[in-house]
């Protein structure tokens, strides 16, 4: 695995885990969606994540990362429609996709 792709793999690692930051490490779907700050946070986390990925694809169009393509359309979705995330859209993806693409990435840079 070249330098760049394991850069942006630990950039992920960090979007991540400032995810966990912005949310007390809690999973309270009320408290984010109060909490303005958390949820721009958050969003940006999220669109880290995907320009990591996006550089990922750039430097190997086959690399081995599920949903890459869905994570870089959420990410120019968060970007040029700021105006119209849908917060029950971020839970699902925080809730049901994050732990997920955190082990594959942890696997990946055990390789």
């Amino acid at each position: 695995m070249s330098d760049p792709i394991k850069k942006s793999l630990l950039d992920i690692l960090m979007a991540i885990e400032g995810i966990d930051i912005h949310l007390d490490h809690k999973r309270d779907f009320q408290l984010y969606t109060q909490r303005p700050t958390s949820r721009r946070a958050t969003e940006r986390e999220l669109e880290i994540i995907g320009e990591a990925v996006n550089r990922i694809l750039k430097t190997d169009k086959d690399f081995p990362l599920s949903r890459a393509r869905q994570i870089i359309s959420f990410r120019n979705h968060v970007i040029h429609s700021y105006d119209s995330v849908d917060n029950n859209l971020v839970w699902k993806i925080i809730i049901q996709d994050i732990p997920v693409l955190r082990q594959e990435v942890i696997d990946l840079l055990k390789d």
